[in-house]
């Protein structure tokens, strides 16, 4: 389901082509858009970007569209074997190493603030680094097309619906029946994002369905 597919899905469910209303129908799917990317791991709000850490610094600088860190690996010159880094709180990196001069390959890293991670120790020379963090995708709004509209548009149409009826100040009844299909869509998409995709099938085995 592209964008102009999902808008004529919306006016046809809530029987409403109102000018005042069309405006506001971006403003629907990208709210339900962020609900979702808040609410499950799919592969499609991850991206992954290389860098490098300056020596005597101990700090990195994220990228513009982070939202959360997934891992962070430093890469071995000369081997280019990648070490990923723990995650730790501040306190715990400065009580580990209080002064800059404690320099090292970097073990460990903490979030700073909005915009910086913290590690421990200070680099002692100039590492290439590669980060896997969760974003979000350019909306469907003016992207056209995006992985949720062509794999799952269920729930993307019903969590927009229900903030178009929310809007409407509609009956609670089918306010309650749209968030109700919302959520039954997005369980099935947490099996997939949460569950199928995340899965160890060498460890858990691959998914069955119990037989009678």
């Amino acid at each position: 389901m592209n964008y102009t597919e999902l808008v004529t899905a919306i006016e046809s469910y809530v029987e409403n082509d109102e000018s005042s209303f069309v405006a506001q129908l971006p403003n629907f799917v990208q709210l339900a858009e962020e609900r979702i990317y808040n609410s499950v791991q799919i592969p499609a709000i991850r991206k992954n970007q290389t860098g490098t850490l300056t020596s005597s610094n101990k700090y990195l600088t994220l990228p513009t569209d982070w939202l959360a860190t997934f891992s962070l690996a430093v890469i071995t010159p000369v081997t280019l074997e990648q070490t990923f880094l723990l995650n730790k709180d501040v306190n715990y990196i400065r009580e580990a190493y209080p002064l800059p001069t404690d320099t090292g390959a970097p073990q460990h890293y903490a979030q700073f603030d909005a915009d910086t991670l913290i590690l421990g120790p200070t680099p002692d020379a100039n590492y290439a680094v590669e980060l896997h963090y969760y974003y979000y995708p350019e909306s469907i709004v003016t992207a056209s097309t995006t992985w949720l509209g062509d794999n799952f548009e269920s729930v993307l149409l019903y969590g927009a619906l229900r903030e178009a009826y929310l809007y409407m100040k509609g009956e609670a009844d089918i306010i309650a029946n749209y968030e109700s299909k919302y959520q039954e869509s997005l369980m099935l998409l947490k099996m997939l994002g949460d569950g199928k995709d995340r899965r160890d099938a060498y460890r858990s085995g691959q998914v069955r369905v119990p037989v009678q």
